[in-house]
């Protein structure tokens, strides 16, 4: 029988101060001194939420044998470049003092400055609230059907959301049902995975409004039907042929850029005409998803959402142009426009509002409370005063979601610190 102090680590890199942590006791009798009350969605099996080393990670208590699966599976996910929570270690061996043998567990890091949809609402779920998490759930499942995952436990609290520019970016946390097929997944299988999403997301939101915690107009039948609407449209637009006249070869350029504005690249397109050659027929071959997201990484090296990151770029040009920087190398108008417009913005915001959101959400909000600043005042408001009306007016009064304690209506945890200090070098400058 194993004994105490035999664990088995399964990581690619392992963090020491794992082994200060109570695995000989089970999941459930961890002393509050480990645990962050955090805000979970529902699970089959025990999660919690452990301080480690600065950071919050979940713990799960499962078989060896599906912990390892998942854990892989994650491995996997990240390795396609799919928006999911990052695998940390499978833990088994565990035994009590008295070598009685204990479940195993799998070890993921907690998303910073996300939510489980439970959490994204103070007294009541809104309707366009549940639609958006929705319309992030059927991106994210295209997604995953794209590359031939399946799913098979579709949820919003198998879900993450992080804010995304008045949207919401869906983030896969539970893949213990997940199957990956190297050929694809057959229209039944795509179908399936969304009947079941439209299901969950039905009961889900029938469980909040039992507990009155959703608005009366809300329809918990319309929005989760809402899904399969949403999906059918995004796979069309992704992996449908669409046919037009040979005249009118602009329309390949056009479907590319809707792709775009969708977030996809296109690595191929599959072209063919008719046996007259007045007609042609065009398919996306390869898509792949952040197409902003890249570009703005590239260019600037911050990482964002896709949304955010379409703003933030909008606003990269908007720069360029006020300037009259156009025939100036576009990496070095980015450059530019870090040192003069977005660092100074994330450097004002206070240290005890840094945990607030995060710095490219704070970015797109400040950006968006500007321009009904100058709505309002009928002329151009500069960025600096635009920033302190923002910071006062707004960001103080939103709860924390770096991290958030437990209830999720409840106000916000500890503040996380900032690396920079304030300086007001900037303001005459922008």
């Amino acid at each position: 029988m194993p004994t105490r102090g035999s664990l088995n680590i399964t990581a690619a890199m392992v963090d020491p101060a794992l082994l200060d942590l109570p695995w000989h006791l089970p999941l459930e009798e961890w002393p509050d001194k480990n645990i962050a009350s955090l805000p979970k969605g529902i699970s089959r099996h025990l999660v919690r939420f452990v301080n480690l080393s600065g950071y919050v990670i979940a713990v799960k208590e499962t078989s060896e044998d599906l912990a390892r699966r998942e854990y892989e599976m994650l491995r996997t996910l990240q390795r396609l470049e799919v928006p999911c929570v990052d695998p940390v270690a499978v833990i088994s061996n565990r035994t009590d003092l008295d070598g009685a043998p204990l479940d195993a567990v799998l070890v993921t890091r907690h998303l910073k400055f996300s939510l489980p949809y439970r959490a994204l609402f103070s007294q009541a779920l809104r309707p366009d609230t549940a639609t958006r998490l929705v319309d992030a759930l059927a991106l994210l499942l295209v997604r995953l059907h794209v590359i031939g995952f399946f799913w098979g436990d579709v949820s919003l609290s198998n879900t993450l959301f992080r804010r995304d520019a008045g949207s919401f970016a869906a983030y896969l946390v539970d893949a213990e049902t997940g199957k990956l097929y190297p050929g694809g997944l057959s229209n039944g299988q795509r179908e399936n995975d969304v009947e079941i999403a439209r299901v969950n997301i039905a009961g889900e939101l029938m469980d909040l409004e039992a507990g009155g915690r959703v608005e009366e107009d809300l329809d918990p039948v319309e929005v989760s039907e809402r899904i399969v609407a949403q999906y059918r449209t995004l796979w069309k637009e992704l992996t449908g042929w669409e046919m037009f006249p040979r005249n009118e070869r602009w329309r390949i350029n056009q479907r590319v850029d809707r792709l775009n504005e969708l977030g996809f690249d296109i690595d191929e397109l599959a072209i063919k005409t008719d046996e007259t050659g007045t007609q042609v027929r065009i398919q996306p071959k390869v898509v792949d998803a952040g197409h902003h997201s890249r570009r703005l990484l590239r260019l600037t090296g911050i990482d964002a959402q896709e949304n955010q990151a379409r703003r933030l770029l909008n606003d990269l040009d908007s720069y360029r142009a006020t300037f009259g920087l156009e025939g100036m190398d576009e990496e070095a108008v980015a450059h530019e426009w870090v040192a003069q417009v977005f660092e100074p913005v994330v450097r004002a915001i206070p240290r005890d509002l840094k945990g607030k959101l995060e710095p490219a959400e704070v970015f797109h909000q400040l950006l968006e409370h500007r321009w009904f600043m100058s709505q309002k005042q009928n002329r151009d408001v500069p960025l600096a005063e635009a920033v302190a009306a923002y910071i006062d007016e707004v960001l103080r009064h939103r709860r924390d979601e770096a991290t958030m304690l437990n209830p999720p209506t409840a106000s916000i945890a500890v503040p996380v610190g900032a690396d920079e200090d304030d300086d007001d070098d900037w303001r005459s400058k922008v």
